[in-house]
């Protein structure tokens, strides 16, 4: 009998027969708490997991059948340039725009397809950090000084924790460079052109079915944001003749499944999701249907899916509890002490803010309104900033999930370094700059 094991579980039943037997009920802050944590996981459920998750799911999929492991160790791993590897990884969320959970799935293909862990770490990063959309309106609504600050911070992170973490990982990196370069040349199967056509479609179904609405009627981001569903359908049209003459997916089956998205949309014209839905429901369903690769990148999504939900779901509900819900509640600790303990400059400001922004969920553009919030309270700018750049590429269901894929030691690591670096950013914008 393994009694570390037996300890272990032991241990968390007596944790949670303490919790249950000592849990307030009736207290205010703590009813408050768990009304929180059930408003945030009801709010991810119906903003996140459909427009967001769904298609992530049905990229990292794409990533893992349709991307062959000698694609990936080409850009990615030992036999790539060590510069280009980087460069890729650290721009990537400039295409993706992407949440701390969302680019989890994209992370775990990549990895699992042979990627180098620096590299890795720095799509890790990257994905959810630099959000053209997300960069854009922080430059607008916290400050041009505040927004420059943050694209550059994140590009520069990105590779310096990469860096960083490969050198500490050298000697387990080595042996995998050594295997992958006695890896024989593999002929694609596919021309990589129709692999990057379906995985952009795929990118652009993600991009705009969740572009938000900015703070003004005017330009160009407004105007997309009016036509973001007409854009979504268009690129869900392009999928669909992407079904057919890449994935050679049966074209009456196909075309049955174009029209039934294209009549719920008829019916249900003022609600987009269900057409939305019916959509995601078809394609599973061809996929279900379908034969060799079409039905492996099914297979391969829900893989995905079954591995990083639950721990999803539970993450966020405790970041709800503690933290609460964007847009209001509080959440257990209240926002008055965080608001306190972020205001001026101090090392301790933006450590506290990095390590709250580590740990709180933020879904892609939440963190702007929060902070200019949290900024009209008394934060100052350098705690701003380290929340910034600690907050969206961070959270709490995030590490879970991390912890999963690359072990625990790295993922403390990850973090540690995220929250570091964060942190003596912030201090030193916060006095040169703000």
């Amino acid at each position: 009998m393994n009694w570390k094991e037996q300890y272990k579980s032991f241990l968390w039943i007596v944790a949670f027969f303490l919790f249950a037997y000592f849990m307030p009920l009736g207290s205010k802050n703590f009813d408050a708490a768990i009304y929180d944590a059930l408003e945030l996981t009801r709010w991810y459920a119906r903003e996140h997991v459909l427009l967001c998750l769904v298609p992530a799911f049905f990229i990292a999929g794409t990533i893992a059948v349709f991307i062959s492991q000698a694609s990936v160790v080409k850009y990615f791993g030992a036999k790539a340039k060590k510069w280009l590897a980087y460069l890729v990884a650290s721009v990537s969320g400039s295409i993706l725009a992407v949440c701390s959970c969302t680019v989890l799935p994209l992370f775990t293909s990549i990895h699992k397809r042979g990627a180098g862990l620096g590299p890795a770490i720095a799509f890790l990063y990257s994905g959810p950090a630099i959000n053209i959309l997300a960069i854009i309106l922080t430059a607008r609504i916290l400050g041009f000084k505040l927004g420059v600050a943050r694209v550059i911070g994140a590009v520069v992170f990105s590779i310096v924790i990469g860096l960083i973490i490969e050198f500490i990982y050298k000697k387990e990196e080595a042996e995998k460079a050594k295997a992958q370069l006695a890896m024989p040349d593999i002929p694609e199967d596919r021309p990589m052109w129709q692999t990057a056509v379906h995985f952009f479609i795929l990118v652009g179904i993600l991009v705009f079915a969740t572009w938000g609405k900015p703070a003004g009627e005017t330009g160009f981001f407004y105007w997309v944001a009016l036509y973001k569903w007409q854009i979504t359908a268009a690129f869900g049209l392009a999928l669909a003749v992407s079904l057919v003459f890449i994935l050679k997916i049966n074209k009456i089956w196909t075309a049955v499944a174009v029209v039934a998205v294209a009549a719920s949309a008829i019916l249900w014209g003022d609600n987009p999701l269900i057409p939305y839905s019916v959509a995601i429901v078809a394609l599973t369903l061809l996929l279900s249907f379908a034969k060799d690769e079409p039905n492996q990148w099914l297979g391969e999504s829900w893989d995905l899916a079954k591995q990083i939900l639950p721990l999803l779901g539970a993450g966020v509900l405790v970041a709800g509890f503690l933290l609460g819900r964007p847009g209001g509640g509080h959440g257990i600790v209240p926002q008055s002490w965080i608001t306190t303990f972020v205001g001026g400059n101090s090392l301790f400001s933006n450590f506290f803010a990095s390590i709250v922004g580590a740990f709180m969920y933020f879904a892609t553009l939440t963190e702007v309104p929060i902070l200019q919030g949290l900024m009209h309270s008394g934060m100052g700018q350098g705690p701003a900033l380290a929340l910034l750049l600690a907050g969206p590429a961070l959270s709490l269901p995030n590490m879970l999930v991390i912890r999963k894929v690359i072990g625990t030691q790295k993922t403390i690591v990850y973090v540690s370094l995220v929250v570091v670096m964060a942190t003596f950013t912030g201090l030193v914008f916060g006095a040169y700059f703000a």
